[in-house]
């Protein structure tokens, strides 16, 4: 998330509070409607769907919440897109669109106020751009990579899909609230109050029935439950000072990591049980956590140090740890369809790094506009899109 300093945060925050005392519920505001089409949830396939969320597309191998995303698997829905990487330039206002085959900006779209994240809508076929402080969403046609009319959102600093598409997730960070819209219109129909501070990231269970989110602010997570659209676990992390970013789910559904980077490191959390999580130490400023195409390990971005941490799920622990040449902020990013490159920005660096999975080579260093953040790669491998900058079921 964007580092703001603590001294900006309070002054926000303490103008925010007395506000967000008197708001409680959830207010509908009457979004603009979007050219995206509505795509049904896909036809039930002949697997066991006890205990997963109603709506949900079957799990295709419940050892492996990854398994859509095996290398170049990609729907017919995304196949005839180009290969691009999308940057949001938070401090610039607009998003870079770099050519993978090339390593150049080919085009560059102005956007709203404060562009955080890049998301692959459930449907696969718009990519929303969160412009956070300008409180709107720039949809993107993934096909041609012209964007479109913006929708009036407040405050998306993120943006998530429920399993069964029914449901857009704005994680409204400084509004304190999880705002529940309909994935198309983006109109608001339930709005969840939170009282952590800072609310950014999240993943959900193998089942699609719950979903872990980070407050960054307050160094606390939420578990919601995703049926109801209601927090129904809170916890503050065992670290003083924390600030939670990233979340994944490991592949086995049976740990959730989320990158700190105050504490240097990620969390493992028993989703499911949701007790006290235990700190891996990786590096100064951890940030992102991506998953490789064959689904053994994650990359870990240490934004502090100028680094990448590489943790193999298969024997539980981190194996390498690659250094970007001259250092860098790796930041938000994704992996490419074929799985030999990880896209990262770096966030103070006004750049884009492009990386050898197979070596930790350093293939590219893209220059951007000021602040790149929640960069996506796509297409991509998958299903549907849970959101954020690519999480693909």
């Amino acid at each position: 998330m964007t580092h703001r300093t603590l001294f900006t945060h309070a002054l926000i925050l303490g103008a925010a509070l007395g506000a967000l005392a008197a708001c409680g519920g959830g207010t509908e505001d009457r979004a603009t409607e979007t050219p995206v089409s509505r795509a049904a949830v896909p036809a039930p396939m002949k697997k066991k769907t006890d205990g997963q969320l109603p709506g949900m597309p079957p799990v295709l191998d419940p050892r492996d919440v990854y398994a859509a995303d095996r290398p170049n698997r990609l729907s017919p829905v995304v196949k005839d897109f180009p290969s691009r990487i999308y940057v949001p330039n938070s401090e610039s206002d607009t998003v870079s669109v770099i050519d993978p085959t090339t390593y150049k900006v080919v085009r560059t779209i102005p956007v709203g106020r404060q562009p955080q994240h890049v998301v692959p809508s459930w449907d696969l076929k718009t990519l929303w751009v969160n412009n956070d402080r300008g409180h709107t969403l720039t949809p993107i046609d993934p096909k041609t990579g012209k964007a479109g009319k913006e929708v009036a959102v407040h405050d998306p600093y993120n943006l998530y899909f429920t399993p069964n598409g029914r449901y857009a997730v704005v994680m409204a960070s400084l509004d304190r609230e999880l705002v529940f819209r309909d994935p198309h219109t983006m109109k608001a129909i339930k709005t969840e109050p939170v009282s952590c501070y800072g609310v950014n990231h999240a993943d959900f269970s193998t089942d699609g029935r719950y979903f872990i989110v980070s407050c960054e602010f307050s160094g606390e997570l939420l578990k919601v439950d995703t049926e109801k659209m209601k927090v129904v676990a809170q916890q503050k992390l065992p670290f003083d000072g924390a600030m939670p970013q990233d979340v994944k789910i490991s592949p086995d559904g049976k740990r959730f990591y989320i990158a700190d980077m105050m504490a240097d490191g990620v969390w493992v959390l028993d989703g499911d049980k949701f007790t006290e999580p235990t700190l891996l130490h990786t590096g100064k400023g951890t940030h992102g956590l991506y998953i490789s195409r064959d689904s053994r390990e994650m990359y870990v971005t240490n934004r502090g140090e100028g680094t990448i941490s590489i943790f193999d799920f298969t024997k539980n622990k981190l194996t390498k740890k690659w250094q970007l040449p001259g250092g860098g902020s790796p930041d938000m990013g994704g992996v490419s369809a074929d799985g030999k490159v990880l896209w990262l920005s770096g966030r103070y660096n006004a750049e884009v790094y492009a990386i050898d999975t197979r070596t930790g080579a350093q293939l590219a260093r893209i220059p951007v506009g000021s602040g790149p953040h929640g960069l996506a790669v796509y297409p991509q491998p998958g299903r549907y899109s849970l959101g954020h900058t690519g999480i693909f079921r």
